[in-house]
């Protein structure tokens, strides 16, 4: 256990409590939000040092009591035996985590190979993230969509937000960063008149949502088009041009929204994707030891890149980083996604504890 790190960290606890105490702070939500993300990510450490600490002075109590009352000695071995698992406990606390747990994100699904059956399969995941979210008591918004004909999405952008602060720091990335990647399903499409399965694709991305202090852009070095929204085969949805189209022009960054009538609403949203995209950006170029599931989710929407196969007629989910199968494929669609999740989790809490830096595919 590295004691200087817990020394820190335990100080740096103290601080935020004295700062949330400050009525002064809550003036500013921004700033409020972020201490009280950082005090939640340091409870459970200071929590488990205060048990661990009071265990080891009831221990040495026990003892002392022992050498005059023998029921003492019984106690004295049952606190004895609690110490390894509190010690051990505390140490997981104090590897480095990812220090965007906290953090709300921006979930986008690309429908790729597979035509209008990609689409609708990007639909599906759609669906089964915000019943996800629903379940977790998270807060969904749709930030842009594109429809396609038969009722499926060739695009679409969701922010996933937590209410209040989230417990213990865990907020929406902690659970959802995993779901970067191609996923593949296989399954007779509604489209095919000869009861064949067919294999296609949906690309989803998942980014950290960045707060408006934490990136800066200079709005020099943005292009902004705005357009006519447009909905499947190509339809007017709205008479005026309202549509935004935003172009970072230093990095080739596009992102564009067409949900809102107000060419106003649509910019500000397109600002949220710009600056998740950018701070994810600026993080991967200053580690460029970034695991793979942060660098690159989504190199191309093809079948090969897969991390996750949903396959139909046998009722199986399939996560193929971590060779994780489970035969509940309609309860996962439905927004029961802990199973796969929960692996995920233990298999990257294995990697850390192993010295690896990231998840590594099996």
């Amino acid at each position: 256990m590295n004691s200087e790190r817990l020394e820190t960290l335990l100080a740096e606890y103290a601080e935020l409590e004295q700062r949330l105490a400050d009525p002064a702070i809550h003036a500013d939500q921004n700033a409020a939000r972020k201490v009280g993300r950082r005090y939640a990510e340091l409870t459970p450490i200071a929590k488990t040092a205060v048990e661990l600490n009071q265990a080891r002075a009831d221990l040495a109590a026990a003892r002392e009591f022992a050498a005059e009352d023998p029921d003492f000695a019984a106690e004295a071995a049952a606190i004895e035996a609690r110490l390894p698992e509190l010690e051990e406990r505390l140490a997981e606390l104090l590897m480095p985590r990812d220090p965007n747990d906290a953090k709300d994100v921006i979930l986008e699904i690309k429908a790729g190979e597979g035509g209008e059956e990609s689409a609708l399969f990007a639909g599906d995941l759609l669906r089964m993230y915000l019943r996800y979210a629903e379940r977790h008591g998270w807060v969904t918004e749709v930030l842009d969509s594109q429809d396609s004909d038969l009722g499926g999405y060739k695009d679409v952008a969701v922010a996933i937000k937590t209410r209040g602060v989230p417990e213990g720091g865990n907020g929406v990335w902690s659970r959802l960063k995993w779901e970067g990647g191609v996923h593949r399903v296989q399954r007779v499409p509604v489209t095919e008149s000869q009861g064949r399965i067919h294999t296609s694709a949906a690309g989803v991305l998942v980014t950290p949502e960045a707060e408006e202090a934490e990136v800066e852009i200079d709005q020099n070095d943005l292009r902004i088009d705005v357009f006519r929204s447009s909905g499947p085969g190509g339809q007017s949805v709205n008479t005026t041009d309202s549509a935004v189209r935003i172009t970072h022009l230093p990095t080739g960054i596009v992102v564009s929204c067409q949900n809102e009538r107000s060419q106003l609403q649509n910019k500000d949203r397109a600002m949220r994707m710009l600056r998740a995209k950018l701070a994810q950006l600026a993080e991967e170029q200053a580690a460029a030891a970034a695991s793979d599931a942060r660098k690159a989710q989504v190199r191309t929407v093809d079948r090969s890149e897969r991390i996750r196969t949903y396959n139909f007629p046998q009722n199986r989910i399939t996560d193929h980083r971590i060779g994780y199968t489970a035969y509940n494929l309609d309860l996962a669609l439905a927004g029961d996604m802990d199973g796969v999740l929960d692996a995920l989790t233990e298999a990257d809490r294995q990697a850390r504890l192993a010295g690896e830096t990231q998840l590594v595919r099996k």
